[in-house]
């Protein structure tokens, strides 16, 4: 016997923090414990704040040299911090050379993930929407869109659901999946809005010199735009008027201003029909016909 002191497993595999451990009087086992513990969480420390530092600067200056805004930024930027954490912790599962941890947890990992897929379908289905809706922009935070008898002004959108807020103030959360399920009106994507207004005149009114009115009056309107200039056409012979429809244009419209707007323009309009004796007719109704009573041969009238 050459009198070396065999070592054990534990011993054997101590690295430099498991060494100053075992000088402190901890057992072999427990030092590789906390040697492993401490590893992993000064990895994770330095590479999650590395990643903080380094990585996320640069996302934000790749963003701001392409002009991204921040409905298009929110989800990179998400994306981009889950990537840090998750190299982190790959790195610190590495470095504290958790290797068959890693491996019994990844089958359980995968039959967990395969249960929770089917009991959040729903969820799954409304983060795959909000990345539909981030990548095609249908719509935008601060635009007035309208769906499925709904309509508001978009206020947040995340990757699960959207936030509307309705023209009567209330706050309409929305799966994702709803609004890229169906038809979604979003009538300010242009940043103008085509308003059409129908004026009905008497058929004894002159045509023209009421198109000529329904064309100054939106002239005059200083919110109303110039360009496209506009117009208004004779659309229907109804049964107690005749109908002209104008067409006129908003810039950067909000629901609001749209029914302001249309609200003054339509008063404008009909100011200047009374001042020039045009008339809006209401409908009028001639009924026809006898009154027979069963059973009477005459109605007797009121006593002399």
């Amino acid at each position: 016997m050459n009198g070396a002191v065999s070592q054990t497993p534990a011993e054997a595999g101590l690295g430099p923090v498991g060494e100053s451990l075992r000088a402190v009087g901890l057992g072999p086992a427990t030092a590789s414990t906390l040697e492993g513990a401490i590893v992993f969480v000064v990895a994770f420390v330095v590479i999650y704040l590395l990643g903080r530092t380094v990585a996320l600067s640069l996302l934000d200056r790749a963003l701001d040299r392409r002009g991204l805004d921040d409905h298009a930024r929110r989800p990179l930027v998400l994306v981009g911090r889950f990537l840090v954490v998750f190299v982190a912790v790959g790195v610190a599962f590495g470095a504290a050379d958790y290797g068959n941890f890693l491996v019994s947890m990844a089958g359980i990992a995968a039959a967990g993930a395969l249960a929770i897929g089917f009991a959040t379908q729903n969820v799954i289905a409304n983060f795959v929407a909000g990345v539909f809706i981030y990548a095609d922009e249908p719509f935008r935070i601060g635009d007035w869109i309208e769906w499925d008898g709904h309509s508001g002004v978009v206020e947040d959108i995340s990757l699960r659901v959207t936030r509307v807020r309705t023209f009567d103030n209330e706050l309409l959360t929305v799966p994702n999946s709803e609004l890229t399920g169906g038809v979604v009106k979003n009538p300010v994507e242009g940043e103008k809005l085509r308003v059409k207004f129908a004026f009905g005149i008497g058929y004894d009114d002159d045509i023209e010199l009421a198109s000529e009115i329904i064309v100054e009056e939106a002239e005059r309107h200083p919110e109303i735009m110039a360009e496209p200039a506009p117009s208004v056409r004779l659309t229907e012979l109804n049964d107690s008027d005749v109908g002209l429809q104008s067409r006129i244009w908003i810039a950067d419209p909000s629901r609001a201003d749209f029914v302001r707007i249309r609200g003054e323009y339509a008063t404008a309009v009909k100011r200047r029909f009374d001042e020039e004796g045009i008339d809006i007719p209401y409908p009028i109704r001639t009924l026809e016909g006898g009154l027979e009573l069963a059973g009477d041969r005459s109605v007797v009238g009121p006593a002399e």
